[in-house]
């Protein structure tokens, strides 16, 4: 059908245009790509096997959707993505506020138009990607901002009474007839403002300033709340969940692989416009396992969750610290180094909530805590245990490299090595190299490095040897040699 020669209702109808409401058009369309296996949601890693697949049935059951989910679990994103499963285009009554189609005109200017030209009323076409509407829910909105209110001013152009109901000015939801529309954060939204949500879901019914205005609106209404126990931001009403047809739990990624992938794809244009550095795979696995302690990290509130973005956010920053040695080193390209997750500090603090606890401690303690947790997880996940103590007899893997700080007794990393330093300077430990060799044999010369920084921060943490901040870089020593050698 071609579209753009159909001008008028008359041509519509001799076309043989089937008007469809919203959700029939969704199910509808969400079955052609069923049946094709076309992925309907798609950069939306993690959900193929929950999220997705109930996603999925409730809109084939024609139901206003809740997805509720903590921060940073991509909610919004889900929501936007049903655009595609919309029509590319479909016809409305020309000049109409709110949307009207042709076939069941509600309000007054298109059945009056309608009324007086008949097949002759003009239409126009509305593309998919103006059928969708999102509003945040704050405190400060107004029936008036959802609904509609009496506009004085419309009133004084016409010359009517506010008894006329033309003076009345459409709100969001009434404009977004035949659209999806999102409230986003819908425990934010005041109880009497959910309210006023309750007709409209279920009867259509509308009241602004006294009129009783009989809209029966077609939308696909999508909400994002996070859980209602989540400090004091409020709740949904009862009777408003009752009339919401299906609420889906989101969840944040189950596993590192299903996070480096989400976060891959978030940073991709950083990654190109920084293509001079080389970021180690371990580098990556770290990253994420960050946001995995803080989840499970006793000085963070769980119940604000810890978002997707603290990783993305991360990995920008880590480029960035890597970048800005190579530049201050006049080097052209540059590897990231263990030390480099100083720099990371800032995408964490922000996004965290600490509770009493972690208040007392410090955002930037706990933060720094975070990274060590995630490099004593990986570090376990690949060498064997590092133990207090051995028994006699029993093989020590660390012993060597242990014996190594005592008579060298002194070891730095600073952050204005260059790249050829850092390695020379790693290089002299070479017991790390053979510890390598034994338990992680695949890894590359390339990568090496940065598995050798990983083995001094984890005896570190494990008090095989000691670690320093020199504010300009990491010194390393044994433990007890210095206290000897003094003796």
């Amino acid at each position: 059908m071609n579209i753009e020669k159909i001008k008028t209702f008359g041509e519509l109808k001799k076309a043989g245009y089937e008007p469809k409401s919203i959700k029939e058009e969704l199910r509808r369309n969400l079955l052609q790509k069923i049946m094709k296996k076309e992925a309907p949601f798609v950069g939306i890693h993690g959900y193929e096997l929950t999220v997705i697949p109930e996603l999925e049935r409730a809109i084939l059951s024609k139901h206003n959707i809740n997805l509720l989910g903590l921060r940073g679990q991509a909610k919004t994103r889900l929501a936007r993505q049903m655009i595609g499963l919309l029509d590319e285009y479909v016809p409305v009554v020309e000049g109409s506020e709110i949307n009207d189609d042709p076939f069941s005109p509600i309000s007054r200017y298109a059945k009056n138009l309608m009324h007086d030209k008949g097949d002759d009323t003009p239409i126009s076409w509305l593309h998919r990607n103006d059928r969708f509407s999102e509003k945040l829910a704050t405190p400060d909105v107004t029936v008036a901002d959802l609904i509609g209110d009496v506009d004085p001013i419309k009133a004084a152009n016409l010359k009517l009474t506010y008894a006329d109901d033309r003076v009345i000015h459409f709100g969001m939801i009434p404009r977004s007839n035949r659209c999806i529309f999102v409230i986003n954060e819908l425990p934010d939204l005041q109880p009497r403002i959910q309210v006023a949500l309750f007709n409209i879901l279920q009867e259509g019914d509308i009241q602004i300033r006294g009129f009783a205005v009989r809209l029966p609106l077609d939308i696909q209404f999508v909400f994002t709340a996070n859980p209602e126990d989540y400090t004091n931001r409020g709740s949904i009403v009862t009777p408003l969940k009752d009339r919401i047809g299906s609420q889906i739990l989101t969840h944040y990624p189950e596993d590192i692989k299903t996070a480096r992938t989400i976060t891959e794809q978030e940073t991709t244009e950083a990654v190109k416009a920084k293509s001079n550095i080389y970021v180690p795979e371990l580098a990556k696995d770290i990253l994420e396992q960050i946001s995995f302690e803080a989840r499970e990290n006793d000085f963070i509130d769980a119940k604000s969750g810890v978002s997707a973005r603290l990783s993305i956010t991360a990995f920008e920053n880590l480029l960035s610290t890597a970048e800005r040695r190579a530049l201050q080193n006049g080097e052209e390209k540059a590897t990231v180094r263990l030390g480099d997750f100083i720099g990371v500090i800032p995408s964490i603090t922000g996004k965290i909530e600490l509770v009493y606890e972690g208040e007392q401690e410090g955002v930037s303690q706990v933060a720094q805590q975070l990274i060590v947790d995630a490099v004593n997880t990986t570090f376990k996940e690949r060498f064997p245990k590092i133990e207090k103590l051995t028994k006699e007899g029993d093989p020590d893997p660390y012993a060597e490299i242990v014996a190594w700080f005592f008579e060298e007794n002194d070891f730095e990393l600073l952050d204005s090595y260059s790249d050829e330093e850092y390695k020379n300077e790693l290089d002299r430990i070479i017991p790390l190299q053979q510890l390598i060799e034994k338990y992680q044999p695949e890894t590359s010369k390339k990568d090496s490095y940065f598995l050798k920084e990983l083995i001094l921060w984890a005896l570190a943490e494990n008090k095989k040897l000691s670690k320093f901040s020199l504010g300009n870089g990491l010194h390393f020593k044994d433990m007890y040699g210095s206290y000897i050698s003094g003796l």
